[in-house]
């Protein structure tokens, strides 16, 4: 990083200062503010490292010596990481071979560069990962009073304290990262399996102890997160998982998790675990080599598919399954691994920021593979003294051998193929047996864990050099676009600023701000929510900040956003290209005075229906706020879509008129519940439009069909009205809306008037 930024501190991602916009916020007394004075924010779901990061903003780590404490930190916490699990590798206070083994763990846990990436980013994966072995070491505690019940009430004394600790421990973890619920639900249950011989009562409270404290404080969580800002769930579950986007279909919604699924399954087996070309392809394959020996010819071919040599760390990880001294603590890890890929498969944005997201589980396997690597290379005996050294399980080493040599058959798939097992099962049971036969005998398994290291290593050579790059080249990116816009920012002082990426800018300014993606939140404006509808959404919410508070200034990617560059600034401040981007969100960068002047130009009614002296009701289509008063709903999926028109003011053609609404296809609709309507008295159902194409919309009024509205096509703002007989006036008045066609149907606003 130093040498690529000529020795200035940088991250190699945006989101990093996300963290410590928060951390800043709460050093200066505003804590869960993305930036002082916007209120409460849940964007940032690690409630607890920005609290880590503040200390080191009270400690004098400011501006962006703050990475420099996050460096800190990030070294503390690998540091005890490795102190904790070293744990798992040593049988006793005697164990000689344990304490040697222990020595592989630091080179395999900081020996693939993906992994090695992220602890460093200063984002807060080695923090999580520390929380995580703090929880390890309680679980490990309750494990060994499972084992000491000579004293009963005693041990369950112990038992039930030391469940509290891992209860404590829990807080810790899921306050770091939300997704480790299931992490802390695979310690809780493997403590209370391992007590049930004392009783169910016991293991019930053990299982209690353990989830009750993390439970309690994810609802808490949730709670504050209604009660700050309307939204039971944080910003940024809303902007990253698919279940919350509005025009998707539950189909839509399981292909993406699928497809996530498998990238994030496949992305460090395929990629960071083994990528063989040039140099290390040549290492592998000699020139000199005859090339008419088949078995020359063969090993080329396995060597030129490059994908199957990342198994070798998963097969690594897999051996402590199959001996008896270490089986517990691999399933227990195992599940943790699994259910933490299930889980942030749900997050659309898996596939980027170099995987970090996937990165805990990768830690945790490189946990496993050390391990492994230590189980299988013992040559005591067992501890119950039987007089023969420790042997895998055969039946287990079969079905691990057959899932090894399918994942292979995966990983050298054609190009283009589908990822799926595709070995006949009669050849990957064979590999299996004869694998699982031949690493019964120690001095084949010495071979095969000796080999499989150092072809791993091999491996990682390039790939450690390519993340170094990466690592540096990221960081450059970011102090030339990112930062370089928060030091223009600070110099021009704007009053506000509107990004579309909550974090370095509004750092290095100091200045406050308005995230239009929404993690940052502003007061109780759903912008998490309109940011997954559509800009016109986030436009409409615009329109409810005061004149004085909105921003005057947009720093935001121009191929992001559309119309929002041209149509709503007056003028270019300043461009901010990145060369050899490789980690920002577009080439350009720039900096915009904004114009807000066509907000709020199409909140009034401009045809009052002849008779009527009031507007009863009023619902401002795709302004959420409004939808919400109003009970608005849209029937899903494929429908609803936000837009926006710019077109002529009916009532003044020299003027601009700008509305937000949604696109109702063909054989759907809307509904919404219209409050403050004198009951028993004739009201006029007015929409705003702007006809496409001819379409005809049905109106119900409480499930009653009274009329239907006849749009013809027109390149400019129509207000069609609809009369209501006074017998179906009631109050509050439900009111549905069915687009019979053939055109779309975009509503931008409805009044009720009287």
């Amino acid at each position: 990083m130093l040498e690529q930024t000529g020795g200035e501190w940088s991250a190699p991602l945006d989101d990093v200062f996300i963290h410590f916009d928060y951390a800043r916020s709460t050093a200066l007394g505003h804590p869960f503010e993305w930036t002082v004075g916007n209120g409460y924010s849940s964007g940032n779901t690690s409630l607890t490292y920005p609290l880590v990061l503040a200390v080191g903003w009270l400690f004098g780590f400011r501006g962006r010596s703050l990475m420099i404490w996050a460096a800190i930190v990030a070294a503390t916490c690998t540091f005890g990481v490795l102190l904790a699990v070293r744990r798992l590798l040593l049988e006793s206070e005697h164990d000689a071979w344990g304490r040697i083994s222990s020595y592989f763990l630091p080179p395999i846990f900081l020996g693939v560069g993906a992994f090695v990436w992220s602890l460093w980013s200063g984002m807060e994966v080695a923090f999580f990962m520390a929380t995580w072995a703090i929880a390890l070491l309680a679980w490990q505690r309750l494990e060994r009073d499972a084992k000491n019940f000579q004293d009963l009430d005693r041990t369950k004394k112990n038992a039930r304290m030391n469940a509290w600790w891992l209860g404590a421990a829990g807080v810790l973890l899921v306050t770091t990262r939300p997704e480790a619920a299931l992490t802390l639900a695979v310690f809780g249950v493997a403590a209370a399996l391992a007590h049930r011989s004392a009783g169910m009562m016991h293991a019930l409270g053990i299982l209690v102890r353990a989830g009750l404290p993390g439970a309690i404080a994810l609802c808490t969580q949730s709670v504050g997160n209604k009660i700050f800002t309307g939204e039971w769930t944080a910003n940024g579950a809303i902007v990253k998982l698919a279940i919350y986007n509005p025009y998707m279909s539950v189909g839509e919604k399981l292909a993406d998790y699928i497809s996530n699924l498998k990238y994030a399954s496949l992305r460090n087996l395929e990629y960071h675990f083994a990528h063989i070309e040039g140099e290390h392809l040549r290492r592998l394959v000699p020139q000199s080599w005859p090339t008419a020996n088949p078995l020359t010819q063969a090993w080329a071919h396995l060597a030129r598919q490059a994908w199957w040599a990342g198994v070798v760390p998963l097969a690594l990880a897999m051996l402590p399954l199959a001996f008896t001294r270490t089986r517990r603590i691999a399933v227990v890890l195992w599940a943790e691994i699994v259910l933490w890929v299930v889980v942030v498969a749900c997050n659309g944005q898996v596939r980027w920021q170099n995987e970090r997201y996937i990165m805990p589980a990768v830690g945790i396997l490189l946990i496993l593979v050390t391990l492994g690597v230590s189980v299988a290379l013992r040559t005591h005996e067992d501890p119950g003294g039987r007089g023969h050294r420790a042997k895998p399980s055969l039946p287990i080493m079969m079905v691990l051998g057959v899932l090894v040599a399918q994942i292979i058959g995966v990983l050298t798939r054609p190009g283009g193929a589908p990822a799926q097992f595709r070995l006949p099962w009669e050849i990957a049971i064979a590999c299996g047996v004869v694998g699982a036969l031949a690493l019964r005998f120690w001095p084949l398994r010495a071979l095969f864990v000796t080999f499989s290291l150092l072809f791993a290593y091999d491996h990682q050579i390039a790939k450690m050099r390519d993340q170094k790059w990466f690592f540096g080249r990221a960081c450059r990116n970011i102090r030339d676009q990112h930062l370089a816009i928060g030091r223009y920012l600070a110099e021009i002082k704007p009053r506000r600023v509107l990004v579309g990426d909550a974090g370095a800018i509004l750092y290095e300014s100091n200045r406050p701000g308005l995230d239009i993606i929404g993690l940052g939140g502003y007061g109780k404006l759903p912008f998490a929510r309109a940011g997954v509808h559509g800009l016109a959404a986030s436009l409409e919410l615009i329109e409810r900040v005061p004149d004085g508070d909105r921003p005057d200034v947009l720093a935001i990617f121009p191929s992001w956003w559309g119309v929002l560059p041209t149509t709503f600034s007056s003028e270019l401040l300043r461009r901010f290209p990145v060369e050899g981007n490789v980690i920002c969100g577009g080439y350009e960068q720039n900096v915009y005075r904004a114009d807000w002047q066509l907000l709020g130009t199409g909140s009034r009614l401009r045809t009052m229906p002849v008779g009527d002296t009031r507007i009863a009701a009023e619902i401002d289509i795709l302004d959420l706020v409004s939808e919400k008063e109003n009970n608005y709903s849209f029937d899903k999926p494929q429908n609803g879509w936000a837009e926006m028109r710019i077109l002529p003011d009916p009532t003044n053609p020299a003027l601009d008129m700008f509305d937000g609404g949604r696109r109702i296809t063909a054989g759907k609709g809307e509904r919404f519940v219209a409050k403050g309507l004198v009951p028993g008295k004739a009201a006029h159902l007015v929409v705003r439009t702007a006809p496409e194409h001819d379409s005809h919309v049905r109106v119900h009024i409480e499930g009653v069909d009274v009329g239907t509205l006849h749009l013809s096509q027109a390149s400019e703002w129509v207000e069609a009205a609809l009369a209501i007989p006074a017998e179906r006036v009631t109050e509050p008045l439900r009111v549905e809306l069915t687009n019979d066609g053939p055109g779309d149907f975009v509503d931008f606003h409805a009044w009720l008037t009287q």
